[in-house]
């Protein structure tokens, strides 16, 4: 950036390049002064181009102001400004202009990041202010927000001060979240019926479950997957949120089952990386925090859940299901119950039927791309977390036991400097991308599988109307006409014409199944 550049800058990326800040969320919004007001779009980040008037004073009040007036609220971006900075301007500024809203949210946004007190005498006054702009960044419910007599504000912050996400809005965001999925299912009530729908949700159970094994790269674990199937269809939705205390614990225990090399279930007791082996050494892609933040940060992501009751279904399972990933509490199964928090959400919020299950992990595993868009929806938080992490990464040379019984040689040093990004995250993207799957897996995946098993019932059916048998084998006749082109293989007619058969099929039954399949998966 040159000298001319800085010179333009204004609010947050005033602070940002004043402190030798670079927030692992990076800029939602870039604001800068220039001959007229304007304002471009690209992707999830805005450039917001402002008139000299508006230039603010050329101080961290003037620019955090000008930050808190037009521009979405940066969390992690005032984190790390305030720890740079300390209290002083902060407290100059309120004893300044005591009445200021911008000075009272200021002030309030400094003991609330950093958790110290900020100290002065001066009585502030003014009407009260709500801490975040609603029409900027998702905020709590307003029946949520709690009067703070200290600084005249509402406290109207949708998470905790160890996990409060940054969620800036937007037209499109707006449009991506508020898809109906309740609405979308109905209509595949009136174009299948609801007794093809419960065949099909058994379905897309099996289905999910299968992909999201595949997402670990661990399709052919069978026993696994009928587990966390049977979990699917059994847990999603019920009792309490498995965020915290015995509920995460029993889903844990439920999603892994008895064959585990842990010794104690719930939040972690050990340091966890996301990464790999390779022939050079461990590749770490992530480093989650430490055993000592888990429990608060999963209060505050249940505070979030919480205060946002009646928001959008997909935001809130969003930040849910990505929240809990980022956070990592487990030692075992932090994926697929990322994944299984999806839907968990959505049948809390009513957005899908009791029983229904939407098969994201299909979507996400369809092909070599869309599990491409998902790696990097991940990536979104994790690669720049990872600048500011790896050089404080490092592996003794002997494994230490931990109290749940993990042996691990990760050495990390770094909890201070990453703090802020594990608790302040950016995901607004993981919003966008979630609205995207749930709407291609409603649109597509759900229909075509509802389709498939309406043509295999008429398929059944035709099949039955000529030699009544039991569904088993006529099932087996699909399948095998599907997989040979309509063709009876010569396996298949032997199977149904041995010695052990009561009833020999003729050529023309043969002929009669092929015809029924065939108009079945071929026509209308």
């Amino acid at each position: 950036m040159t000298d001319v550049e800085r010179s333009t800058l204004l609010g947050g990326r005033w602070l940002g390049d004043n402190f030798g800040i670079d927030p692992c969320c990076g800029f939602p919004v870039t604001s800068t002064v220039g001959s007229r007001r304007e304002s471009r779009h690209h992707g999830f980040e805005s450039y917001e181009v402002y008139p000299e008037s508006m230039r603010p004073v050329e101080t961290p009040a003037g620019h955090l102001q000008f930050h808190l007036r037009y521009e979405p609220t940066n969390l992690e971006l005032l984190a790390r400004v305030f720890e740079a900075s300390g209290p002083d301007f902060v407290r100059v500024w309120i004893e300044r202009e005591p009445t200021g809203q911008y000075a009272r949210r200021a002030a309030f946004l400094y003991e609330f990041l950093t958790g110290l007190e900020l100290e002065t005498e001066t009585a502030v006054g003014g009407n009260y202010v709500s801490a975040l702009n609603d029409k900027l960044v998702v905020t709590a419910n307003q029946n949520q927000a709690i009067n703070i007599k200290k600084w005249h504000v509402r406290d109207n912050m949708p998470g905790t001060r160890y996990f409060c996400p940054s969620i800036r809005k937007s037209r499109p965001l707006e449009l991506v979240a508020g898809f109906d999925i309740a609405a979308r299912y109905t209509r595949l009530q009136e174009d299948f019926g609801d007794d093809m729908l419960a065949r099909a949700a058994v379905w897309l159970t099996n289905r999910e479950s299968k992909a999201s094994f595949a997402i670990e790269g661990e399709a052919d674990q069978t026993d696994k997957i009928s587990l966390f199937s049977h979990v699917l269809a059994t847990r999603t939705g019920k009792g309490a949120i498995p965020l915290l205390g015995p509920a995460l614990i029993e889903l844990q225990k439920d999603i892994i089952g008895s064959k585990t090399f842990i010794s104690s279930f719930g939040p972690r007791k050990s340091p966890v990386f996301v990464g790999e082996n390779t022939i050079r050494g461990e590749v770490v892609h992530y480093v989650a925090p430490p055993p000592e933040d888990l429990k608060n940060m999963l209060d505050g992501l249940a505070v979030f859940l919480e205060k946002t009751q009646g928001q959008s279904p997909i935001l809130r399972a969003a930040v849910a299901s990505f929240g809990f990933v980022y956070i990592h509490p487990l030692a075992d199964g932090n994926g697929r119950t990322h994944r299984y928090l999806i839907n968990d959400i959505l049948c809390r919020d009513n957005a899908i039927p009791d029983g229904v299950i939407i098969p994201v992990s299909v979507a996400i595993m369809a092909d070599k791309t869309s599990k491409r868009h998902y790696d990097a929806i991940l990536e979104r938080v994790s690669s720049p977390l990872m600048k500011v992490a790896r050089p404080h990464v490092s592996f003794a040379s002997k494994n230490k036991t931990y109290p749940d019984g993990i042996q691990s040689n990760l050495v990390f040093t770094g909890d201070g400097a990453t703090r802020p990004a594990w608790r302040y995250p950016d995901l607004a993207p993981h919003v966008d991308y979630l609205g995207h799957v749930i709407k291609l897996t409603m649109n597509e995946h759900m229909q075509e599988e509802a389709d498939y098993l309406r043509r295999h019932h008429r398929a059944r059916g035709l099949i039955k109307a000529v030699l009544d048998m039991p569904d088993k084998d006529a099932d087996r006749i699909i399948r095998s006409l599907q997989s040979n082109n309509f063709i009876v293989g010569k396996g298949l007619r032997k199977e149904f014409s041995g010695p052990e058969v009561i009833r020999q099929v003729t050529d023309e039954e043969w002929e009669s199944f092929v015809e029924g399949v065939r108009s079945a998966f071929q026509t209308d």
